[in-house]
């Protein structure tokens, strides 16, 4: 792996950089479409590389489930599996651990889970989540760690902390002392936790550091914590972690949360909201969300935005969009998801854009006051229209 900066802004900690891997380039700032168990749900990886899609996700938490790591092993890999031949960033299944707390017990070997699926019981320690990630295939894999939920105490925090910390020396051991298996290399990434707390947070950082990893990632945000204290542990993270070496927020987020972090110096994002809000039929404008299933749009026969050159909004309406949703069809969820992603890329290609020609501070200024000047407010993870 190589990791090349190509130019900081000089406004803010944004950069722009250059991610080499062995499936190919990936140019920073970027966002990771979510496919969880091997798909971006409802679309096809040709569709996503059409839409320039450079890297996605997957799960290796799910992927041991179903379909399990022995049949992708006998496929020759994730990559294989699926036919995506571009890079794929696999998470380790720690925040699994964390939002599926009633079926598992957290130990300090490791973490017994019952499977959401079948009830059948299984253990995840750092050293087979690696081994896992080993048959996945997949570019770059994350260390096990464990996700605290918000609020918790220090004390708790802290506890969670030493003991992420301790699995990631043990996560690297273990990658260190194995070999890639499909003839290309892997890399693995740690997760910088500590809730909301800025002296466990840089502790975690800290501690990380010093171990010498490619990459690294901030885990335990986007939880249900005041938004201010996300950006404000955001940046305590970045101020500490190597400058030469990627820098990945974990489940992150909303477009206006994209921008503010690559502000601080994020480089990597992932999150389900564009393809889950676009399957509940919201889509994402220059100027805001738009419910495209709501009343308002049925003879609407504009695209959903004009400026959009993704292949939904060059072929269809507002109003052919409207009837899909209320006729249940999975076109619907389709055309909305593909430009939901596209929207999310697009952004990325002009945050970067920007970032290059070095006015990054007037550029999130401009993004942010016209989309926040349409009128519509946020509920939970999706949106809904005031006067819908």
């Amino acid at each position: 792996m190589r990791f090349e900066i190509q130019k900081k802004d000089s406004s803010s900690s944004a950069r722009a950089g250059k991610l080499t891997l062995a499936h190919g380039k990936v140019e920073t700032p970027i966002f990771m479409p979510v496919g969880t168990q091997g798909t971006v749900k409802t679309l096809s990886p040709n569709e996503l590389e059409q839409i320039g899609a450079q890297i996605i996700l997957g799960n290796t938490y799910h992927l041991y489930l179903r379909p399990g790591q022995e049949l992708i092993h006998q496929a020759g890999g994730l990559h294989k599996f699926m036919n995506w031949q571009r890079p794929i960033l696999t998470d380790s299944g720690g925040y699994q651990v964390f939002s599926l707390a009633e079926l598992n017990k957290v130990k300090q070997e490791g973490v017994r889970f019952q499977s959401h699926l079948d009830g059948s019981y299984h253990f995840f320690t750092p050293e087979n989540v690696v081994e896992i990630q080993r048959n996945l295939g997949s570019d770059i894999m994350m260390v096990l760690d464990e996700c605290t939920s918000y609020p918790c105490t220090f004390d708790e925090a802290h506890k969670s902390n030493e003991l992420t910390i301790g699995w990631a020396k043990r996560s690297f051991e273990k990658f260190l002392s194995t070999n890639p298996i499909y003839g290309y290399n892997q890399m693995i990434f740690a997760i910088v936790q500590g809730s909301t707390y800025e002296q466990i947070r840089k502790r975690s950082a800290t501690a990380l550091v010093e171990m010498n990893f490619p990459g690294y990632a901030i885990g335990g945000l986007s939880v249900g914590e005041p938004k201010d204290a996300m950006f404000e542990m955001t940046a305590v993270c970045t101020e500490i972690l190597p400058e030469d070496k990627p820098r990945y927020l974990m489940g992150v987020g909303k477009p206006e949360d994209l921008v503010e972090a690559i502000g601080l110096g994020v480089d990597m994002f992932d999150c389900v909201m564009p393809t889950r809000n676009g399957r509940k039929g919201t889509v994402f404008t220059r100027n805001g969300p738009v419910v495209v299933k709501n009343a308002t749009y049925k003879d609407d026969f504009e695209p959903i935005e004009s400026e959009c050159n993704c292949y939904t909004c060059r072929n269809f309406t507002r109003a052919y969009l409207r009837h899909l949703f209320k006729a249940e069809e999975i076109l619907g969820m389709r055309l909305a998801s593909l430009h939901n992603l596209y929207f999310y890329l697009e952004l990325m290609r002009q945050a970067r854009q920007a970032i290059l020609s070095d006015r990054y501070g007037e550029w999130k200024k401009e993004f942010l006051a016209r989309y926040f000047s349409g009128n519509f407010e946020i509920i939970l993870d999706t949106y809904t229209v005031n006067n819908s």
